[in-house]
């Protein structure tokens, strides 16, 4: 007697998507994964022009742990697929007045560099790298890949997550141990990387800061693309399917449960369906035909959502050696500028701005003598900020390639080659965002662990969820950490 294998949809090829496919195909579960762009990526989505290699998302990887246990599954390492370079230091820290701090997992060099702002502070540092050893072990390694799936889940995890001080903000707590202003920020703009706001995201994201002291950060040869390839090719060699330009339409229902998908007006059965997609419009376009996907729209899109970027891709006809790899440009203001990036109404006069030269790692992302850049600014998302980026993109860019040009990299103009934005609106149209949010709901307290989208859904039983809106959250951590958490209620599902 044959059984006939189960099968899966994965919907977005998102890290989160990706990471999922892999987990059920390597558990004999027959997967299709869905894409609806040309590409897979997602949010790390790859541009070529004039020679120029251009990521369009997330350069800052963490945890190859994570990524290593991915391919451990099929028998192989992730050095058969791809390599990952060692960046140094993690990222510069640049201000206004000319100073800057080289954070890096080099400890003596850190204590120079806190002593010369501030000796006081050199003990201080190590508290607060003790505090968030505690918070990464505490919400990454024990919780950070366990579904919280009901309420009581999220109360036994209280007592350790009060002991923590979890109520207080990111920079409340780097501020309990660190006096100097600037050092305040170099300790707490982590929080930003995943879509929270330092004043209001819940101090256990403090454990960023330990997970990259533990595990470095990294920059794939040939760019964050090639890793998003080499996933995908090994998914592939499982036998999983990936099918590029299909945007599924909408996720059909029998009897209470996802039963098919429609994709270029044909139904695709499948056993089980994911959806990597942005969470609000999983339930209100997806689902949009069935009450559920209604009201759990609507209780989604009552939920505060992390802010929107900015971004301006651009290559140059020269190498720039001054920079390091990754560069946060700190603006004349550090909170007020935060708050309004969250909930202000307009843009703001200056900018925070974060610089990636990923040629000082990799030279093969541009022609030889060249160099290819991305340069985003936190903006607010289309909820909170009525901009008309059609007309406003463009000026920002020119005042953001101006203060490069006058502070970063002289002759920038001159030296242009290829120049493209992505703004909020490209956020809500190229990816479905909601508002055009960057990274999802927000990181707050009181949205996250079960508070966030749940890895399951509550009412369709074989309908699951990962990626940024579910549990843990944003960042390429994060959403390989849905993707563990998804997988294992997928296939205790079966």
């Amino acid at each position: 007697m044959t059984t006939t294998k189960k099968t899966a949809a994965v919907i977005g090829a998102g890290f989160g998507g990706i990471a999922l496919a892999i987990r059920l195909q390597a558990a004999g579960v027959q997967t299709t994964l869905f894409e609806a762009r040309d590409k897979p990526g997602g949010r790390a989505y790859v541009y070529e022009d004039q020679g120029f290699t251009f990521d369009a998302g997330p350069t800052v990887i963490t945890d190859p742990s994570a990524l290593e246990e991915l391919f451990a599954l099929g028998g192989k390492r992730m050095a058969d697929y791809v390599e990952l370079l060692p960046v140094a230091p993690f990222y510069r820290l640049c201000w206004e007045d000319g100073s800057h701090f080289d954070y890096a997992n080099d400890q003596d060099a850190m204590d120079r560099q806190i002593h010369a702002r501030n000796p006081a502070d050199v003990a201080g540092y190590q508290r607060f790298l003790a505090y968030s050893k505690a918070v990464f072990e505490e919400g990454y390694i024990k919780l950070g890949t366990v579904p919280f799936l009901s309420f009581r889940s999220m109360v036994q995890a209280g007592p350790a997550l009060a002991k923590l001080q979890a109520w207080r903000s990111v920079y409340s707590m780097v501020s309990k141990f660190i006096a100097d202003d600037k050092l305040r920020q170099v300790f707490s703009f982590h929080s930003l990387l995943v879509g929270g706001n330092p004043f209001a995201t819940s101090s256990i994201y403090a454990l960023i800061h330990a997970l990259e002291r533990k595990w470095g950060v990294w920059f794939p040869r040939g760019g964050t693309g090639a890793l998003v390839r080499g996933l995908l090719r090994y998914f592939e060699d499982l036998g999983g399917v990936v099918r590029l330009n299909a945007p599924v339409d909408r996720i059909e229902l029998t009897d209470g449960r996802a039963s098919a998908l429609m994709v270029h007006g044909e139904s695709l059965p499948f056993d089980q369906v994911a959806s990597n997609a942005d969470v609000v419009h999983t339930y209100a376009q997806l689902l949009g035909h069935a009450p559920r996907g209604l009201a759990e729209a609507k209780r989604l899109q009552s939920k505060r959502f992390s802010m929107s970027l900015f971004v301006v891709h651009f290559g140059l006809s020269r190498p720039q050696p001054q920079l390091q790899h990754h560069t946060v440009c700190f603006g004349p203001r550090y909170r007020e500028l935060i708050d309004e990036i969250f909930n202000g109404s307009a843009l703001s006069d200056d900018f925070s701005l974060y610089l990636h030269a990923p040629c000082v790692t990799d030279p093969s992302l541009a022609p030889p003598g060249c160099a290819s850049h991305y340069v985003l600014a936190p903006v607010p998302h289309l909820g909170q900020a009525a901009i008309d980026w059609e007309v406003q993109g463009p000026l920002l860019r020119d005042r953001i390639l101006a203060y490069l040009e006058q502070r970063y990299i002289p002759n920038l103009r001159r030296d242009l080659v290829t120049c493209r934005i992505f703004t909020p609106a490209d956020f809500k149209t190229e990816l479905s965002a909601h508002l055009g949010s960057a990274f999802s709901l927000e990181p707050l307290l009181t949205q996250s662990a079960w508070f966030r989208s749940h890895n399951r859904d509550d009412t369709i039983p074989n309908l699951y969820i990962v990626g940024a809106g579910t549990h843990p959250g944003a960042g390429v951590p994060g959403v390989v950490g849905s993707a563990k958490a998804t997988a294992s209620l997928m296939l205790e599902g079966l």
